[in-house]
């Protein structure tokens, strides 16, 4: 996974055409670490459809605040600058819940390409 340190990095990442997940965290979090054993290979099944990048909410605070990221780890799909849709929460997501997001990113964004499309 890409790591975004700086805010520049971040929109350049957001404002490609591709579907770009972004996953909000940061080192201290407890919640954030237990998904790390797992997202690789989420991140590998996931790599033909979108393309995932860490934020650490520590360097680039502003983003957060800016994305309004309350609660980490936190999943905010975009393309093209846009955000599409998000998993916010303060509860520790399981894989199946992360994968259920990633779904569902892939669909909102599909769905734009083809009205776009017609």
């Amino acid at each position: 996974m890409q790591m975004i340190t700086t805010s520049e990095s971040f929109y350049t990442a957001i404002n490609s055409p591709k579907l770009t997940v972004a996953v909000y965290k940061a080192d201290w979090c407890v919640d954030c670490k237990f998904i790390d054993p797992f997202m690789p290979e989420v991140e590998a099944n996931y790599a033909d459809r979108l393309q995932l990048v860490e934020v650490d909410v520590e360097s680039v605070g502003d983003v957060s605040q800016e994305q309004n990221i309350l609660g980490i780890p936190s999943f905010v799909a975009y393309a093209s600058g846009k955000e599409l849709v998000r998993f916010v929460n303060k509860a520790r997501k399981s894989r199946q819940e992360i994968e259920q997001f990633l779904d569902r990113a892939v669909a909102v964004y599909e769905t734009l390409n083809t009205q776009a499309a017609e």
